[in-house]
């Protein structure tokens, strides 16, 4: 891009009157408050979605009297719950607040996760998964466009990927607790699964204080909910943020408390977010099986069930520094594409090593086949929505996109909870072989989309310099996301 292009870019946006090192500090401040936060937030919630892989292996089924099948229904109900109403809690959100509607949600989910442990007959376990769906519904974007609404774009990819660390290490961790937890078997004449969805359930609870204490609901009102009087950031730390933020997309300047339905038309006839819900269809559904199952995997190369917890948690325990260095590779290098495919196709490999190794009587073998699955299985998604971000017109079809692609995380779980089912185990020759088919196509889509990205680009970078006066704000959007203001 020439010169006249950029100056003719940055002579559209608002001046920049503060000095790096002010933007340091208020950016490192806003970082220590927002990311711990909502990281946070995203550890508990994946805690109490998926401490029941770790429940089946204390004989959580035979206890709720409940098959395989039947178990795999519920988290069926789980997934259900949670697309039924994943727009309209992001509809909320945007109108009432990341801030209270985010620490409303905490402590909804950390009830209902608490009293699972209460369940005993399979309506209850179906009724139970289906309301924990409800109150989760709409978490995951709404952190999503708190992020995208504190953070220019450039900066999106670390922060989205450090939010997803809650994820990850939530599922590691989950493991490990799981297999100091399940110990408890017969305190209190209870199983061991009802401890691991109590304690669960109580440290969410917990959280949910901290995040109505100290998470901001927005530039506009920068308190948070349980401390409306009291300021958070100082007015010029504030300036600052907020137009660092502008100056990146100016389309985040517009003040509305609702979305509109040109929002939802701008939405929904975008091919290339329909390419990025695919996408994450693809990835996402042998991801959720292969990890509600992986403890149980692991129980039939002959360890014990409570040593596979911890056992499982080693694949997850490495994918936190790949995951860093993927979201590194892509946010320093504006690789957003390539380490998208590069991450789904290590993932389908992992599936290719499970199915050709259920044909190998070594359990180290078949161990590392789950370790690399695990490794390279969970953080295509959050690469996948930073790419699908900077597609993204405005505030309001970015709200609507995050909402649309987490409800094709959820949609991936409705599918991908039949997968391996009861006549497959032990080896689950036939998931594997699913898996691997579903992720070959959802590939191909990531290579399509980038393929369309690369066209795209020269296109419009062509189009501006031959005609620099002519842009308007959404090619202002565009543009900036080439551009590193300093």
């Amino acid at each position: 891009m020439n010169q006249q292009v950029a100056i003719t870019i940055i002579q559209r946006l608002n001046y920049v009157d503060w000095t790096p090192e002010e933007e340091r500090k208020a950016k490192r401040k806003l970082d220590l408050i927002i990311m711990p936060i909502l990281t946070l937030g995203f550890f508990c919630l994946q805690l109490d979605r998926g401490n029941i892989a770790n429940a089946i292996t204390d004989s959580f089924m035979e206890d709720v009297h409940v098959t395989q099948d039947e178990f795999n229904v519920g988290q069926q109900m789980l997934s259900l719950g949670i697309v039924l109403t994943e727009i309209p809690a992001n509809m909320a959100l945007y109108r009432i607040g990341p801030g209270k509607w985010l620490t409303l949600q905490l402590f909804l989910f950390g009830i209902v996760s608490t009293f699972q442990s209460y369940q005993r007959n399979y309506g209850a376990f179906l009724a139970t998964r289906f309301i924990l769906g409800l109150t989760e519904s709409g978490f995951i974007p709404g952190g999503l466009w708190t992020l995208s609404t504190w953070y220019t774009r450039r900066e999106t990819a670390k922060r989205v990927m450090f939010f997803y660390f809650g994820n990850q290490f939530g599922q590691a961790s989950a493991k490990l607790i799981a297999y100091g937890i399940l110990h408890m078997r017969g305190v209190g004449g209870q199983p061991g699964w009802f401890w691991l969805f109590t304690l669960m359930g109580a440290f969410t609870i917990l959280s949910g204080f901290i995040f109505g204490f100290f998470l901001p609901d927005s530039f506009r009102n920068p308190h948070s909910t349980f401390l409306p009087k009291v300021t958070i950031f100082t007015p010029r730390e504030l300036h600052i943020l907020k137009n660092r933020v502008l100056l990146d997309d100016p389309m985040k300047g517009k003040k509305k408390r609702h979305i509109n339905w040109g929002a939802f038309k701008r939405a929904f006839t975008n091919w290339r977010l329909w390419l990025h819900f695919f996408i994450t269809l693809a990835n996402n559904g042998p991801q959720r099986a292969f990890d509600t199952y992986s403890p149980s995997i692991i129980t039939s190369f002959g360890f014990g069930a409570l040593t596979s917890n911890a056992l499982a948690s080693v694949g997850l325990f490495l994918q936190l520094p790949v995951s860093f260095a993927f979201s590194w590779v892509s946010d320093h290098y504006d690789r957003r594409g390539e380490t998208v495919i590069a991450g789904m196709s290590m993932h389908m490999i992992g599936y290719i090593f499970n199915r050709g190794f259920t044909e190998v009587n070594l359990r180290g073998v078949r161990y590392f086949g789950v370790v690399w699955t695990q490794t390279f299985g969970t953080f295509t998604h959050p690469l996948n929505i930073t790419w699908m971000s900077l597609t993204c017109e405005d505030s309001e079809v970015r709200a609507l996109a995050m909402a649309m692609v987490i409800m094709g995380a959820n949609i991936a779980g409705i599918y991908g909870a039949q997968i391996f089912r009861q006549d497959d185990r032990p080896f689950y020759r036939r998931g594997f072989s699913i898996n691997i088919a579903i992720l070959a196509a959802g590939l191909s889509l990531a290579i399509i989309r980038y393929i369309a990205d690369i066209i795209e680009r020269r296109k419009k970078r062509n189009q501006v310099q031959l005609h620099p006066d002519s842009l308007d704000d959404n090619d202002l959007s565009f543009m900036s996301s080439l551009i590193v203001f300093r």
